[in-house]
């Protein structure tokens, strides 16, 4: 279970990306192709082409950590960009929680709630 704060900002990267690669050229594409720092304390969500592998990349105070989750069966789907040529999307934690047990956010009915502007 991922306990992130309200502060944590999450982006998807649009594009698969090769499942092979570890911290420090995940880090690479966050900061080359994302144009991101990966020291942020920001979360960054990618998936392989299939759909069925997912890694999290996330500074943590002192050291990047970094989530692999691999599907048995199934796939996430991520949810579509706005932009077609928009590189990363940003959701919330609980949209995240939503991608990553299998539920497309799009399909779920919200109920209007009071939200602070920024």
């Amino acid at each position: 279970m991922l306990s992130l704060s309200e502060l944590v900002r999450i982006y998807l990267c649009t594009q698969p990306t090769d499942m092979r690669k570890g911290f420090d050229s995940l880090a690479a594409v966050v900061r080359e192709w994302l144009g991101h720092d990966p020291l942020s304390g920001h979360l960054f969500v990618f998936r392989n082409r299939r759909g069925d592998r997912v890694k999290l990349l996330w500074w943590d105070k002192d050291g990047l950590v970094q989530y692999y989750k691999r599907l048995e069966r199934g796939t996430v789907r991520f949810p579509a960009a706005a932009e077609p040529e928009a590189r990363s999307i940003e959701v919330t934690a609980e949209e995240l929680s939503l991608v990553l047990w299998g539920i497309d956010p799009a399909s779920v009915k919200r109920q209007q709630r009071y939200r602070k502007a920024c």
